[in-house]
């Protein structure tokens, strides 16, 4: 660890107390590699000094910075295909054909980061289901980074994440080059909203959901935290919804209220009837 421990354990805290996200010694390279890059945009020589100056402005704008940097989890377009594969042969003809008499679909995607989830799921309806865009259509992303909510709505992404997980043919017909990067069009870009979320408060007004995407979220938590977390979506969830969790994350032990269905070599999770 190239910073003191009384450093990790002052930022740690920070991080807790924002976000309910819990930072174990074994997180230590997770500090270093997100707050790397600010210490040269702000000027500080090491972890050690950008913490000195944490204390002496708690509530000033390097505090927003660094737990932006803490708190932005990577994504990537098409992340474990299951889900996405699942969507287009299963569950979305059958959530089409329950709610063929309201024709509402609710989709969200919780703790968003840079968007590409919400993203994959507006290129695979446009490409497989271009009636449910005369439907009422939400798809939203959370995130409790502003700086991360900000990169989402502008729709832009580098070489390396355009090519982690997105079709080349989806490159071509979805998003325009910019200098060295590359933007979604506005025809993706507008079926999505973003807005602030903390998933450790009490949910704002939200919902009803036919499907909550929180992947790889649920392990950055303390056991207390995910239950709540998890009684709080059951709520916005509609009867049949479903709940799509990362491949290392479970509801066992935690909420008895949801069942595990088997699903493209994986699981989904849905309220018990």
């Amino acid at each position: 660890m190239s910073f003191s421990p009384a450093t990790f354990a002052y930022l740690a805290q920070m991080v807790r107390d924002h976000s309910a996200i819990v930072l174990d010694d074994s997180k230590a390279y997770l500090v270093e590699s997100r707050l790397g890059p600010l210490l040269y945009t702000e000027g500080v020589r090491d972890i050690d000094e950008l913490a000195f100056r944490l204390r002496d402005d708690r509530f000033g704008p390097l505090r927003r910075k660094v737990l932006d940097a803490m708190t932005n989890n990577e994504s990537w377009f098409f992340r474990d295909l299951y889900p996405f594969e699942g969507l287009k042969t299963t569950l979305l003809p059958q959530i089409m054909s329950r709610a063929d008499s309201t024709k509402s679909l609710s989709i969200w995607s919780a703790a968003c980061s840079s968007g590409q989830e919400i993203y994959s799921v507006a290129m695979l309806i446009r490409e497989n289901f271009p009636s449910l865009l005369n439907w009422h259509l939400t798809l939203l992303g959370t995130d409790i980074s502003e700086a991360i909510l900000a990169r989402a709505e502008a729709g832009i992404y580098s070489q390396l994440e355009v090519n982690r997980g997105l079709p080349a043919t989806l490159l071509a017909k979805y998003f325009q080059q910019t200098a060295r990067d590359w933007q979604l069009k506005h025809v993706v870009r507008d079926m999505a909203r973003f807005r602030y979320l903390n998933l450790s408060s009490p949910l704002p007004s939200l919902g009803p959901f036919d499907i909550v995407f929180l992947r790889n979220v649920l392990i950055y938590f303390a056991l207390d935290v995910r239950r709540q977390i998890l009684a709080r979506i059951r709520q916005v969830l509609r009867p049949g919804g479903i709940l799509f969790l990362g491949a290392a994350e479970t509801t066992l032990n935690l909420d008895d209220s949801y069942e595990r269905i088997p699903f493209q070599k994986a699981f989904y999770y849905r309220p018990k009837p």
